[in-house]
């Protein structure tokens, strides 16, 4: 027997979300990376320095490959965030704040909205104390 079927459980009315202003199907409790997925987008953020694509890494909150700009807010991870009827998902390029570089020169200016990719904040970046590469680690002070 489906214990679906006995629970009487199942997924409410689809709706509609958009990503990059392309309409997708989404059922109530997925997430941005599943409505994605199903739609078949495997990529939706680029990297900082050498723009290159990513989508879904660990699934699970744990790394920030899967960032997403959701409602015009960047940073977004979208293997964690649930759509509501409505959403407006989009490609990220590189810290999802317009021209703001995200390097370790700049990293201590707040006024910049720069911080963890999660946007907890207060953080420091930890890497490179050049320019020889992005910083990809992230510790709360």
């Amino acid at each position: 027997m489906n214990p679906l079927q006995v629970a009487g459980a199942g997924p409410g009315p689809a709706f509609t979300v958009t990503f990059d202003g392309r309409p997708l199907r989404a059922l109530p409790g997925q997430t941005a990376a599943a409505v994605l997925w199903a739609a078949g987008v495997t990529s939706w953020r680029t990297t900082r320095g050498e723009g290159r694509p990513r989508g879904v890494f660990c699934g699970i909150g744990v790394c920030f490959d899967c960032l997403v700009t959701v409602n015009g807010h960047p940073n977004q991870r979208a293997c964690l965030v649930r759509v509501q009827p409505g959403d407006a998902l989009g490609t990220q390029e590189g810290t999802g704040h317009g021209d703001v570089r995200d390097t370790p020169s700049r990293a201590g200016h707040r006024g910049d909205a720069l911080g963890p990719p999660d946007g907890t904040s207060p953080a420091k970046v930890i890497g490179p104390p050049d320019e020889t590469g992005p910083a990809e680690v992230w510790r709360a002070d």
